[in-house]
């Protein structure tokens, strides 16, 4: 009966070394820093499921700040791709208003008189035929040759240039054929015989055909 007392006693006595051991493992981990229970998969560089919550809730975070953040830049760049597609289109327009405002601006100065100047052909050639009628002693016809030339001189310097045709071949882009004569020699032939309205220029460029009479 005694032994079995002792038997009884010191199996109490290892249940209760083993209950004490078991409480003080329990409050081992209780208070170990949570540091220390931080585990890494050095596989991949990413903490695993052992990393504290408050870590990961903070990565997760940061994670999602970086991705609006990219977000934001990428729509950023579509936005300042659109603006200088914008602004090369309007400077492009721009460039060409110029060009063709210039142009025009241009083609002013040059030919600004130009319809003045065509009105007074006719009376340039009414003053030639006048001359050509009046005698060498005239008094009247050394005027009119004055007034003239000072009519001829002033409108040169506006770009007009008297057209010299007789003697030349005929050349569509510049005569008008308002007769044909047969020709006098082989080589007369296609060549102006006779101008009867003179030709002008204004800055190179034709401002009345010359109306002439030619060799077949």
């Amino acid at each position: 009966m005694e032994e079995n007392d002792n038997i009884k006693q010191a199996v109490d006595e290892q249940t209760a070394k083993d209950e004490v051991e078991q409480q003080m493992d329990e409050n081992a981990a209780a208070e170990e820093p949570e540091s220390e229970n931080v585990e890494r998969d050095t596989s991949d560089g990413h903490a695993n499921d052992s990393e504290p919550r408050g870590r990961r809730a903070k990565k997760r975070h940061s994670m999602q700040q970086i991705d609006e953040l990219n977000a934001k830049v990428e729509d950023m760049g579509h936005k300042l791709a659109e603006m200088n597609d914008k602004y090369l289109r309007i400077y492009s327009e721009y460039e060409n208003y110029r060009k063709r405002t210039s142009a025009e601006k241009a083609g002013l100065i040059l030919n600004g008189g130009k319809d003045v100047i065509k009105l007074m052909l006719p009376i340039i050639d009414d003053m030639e035929r006048a001359l050509a009628n009046m005698s060498d002693g005239d008094s009247a016809r050394e005027g009119m040759q004055l007034i003239l030339k000072n009519m001829l001189n002033a409108l040169q310097q506006k770009g007009l240039k008297p057209m010299e045709s007789k003697g030349e071949k005929f050349d569509e882009n510049y005569h008008e054929a308002i007769t044909q004569i047969p020709a006098p020699t082989p080589e007369a032939k296609g060549t102006v015989i006779d101008v009867v309205k003179k030709g002008y220029f204004l800055n190179d460029e034709v401002l009345r055909f010359a109306q002439v009479v030619v060799a077949n």
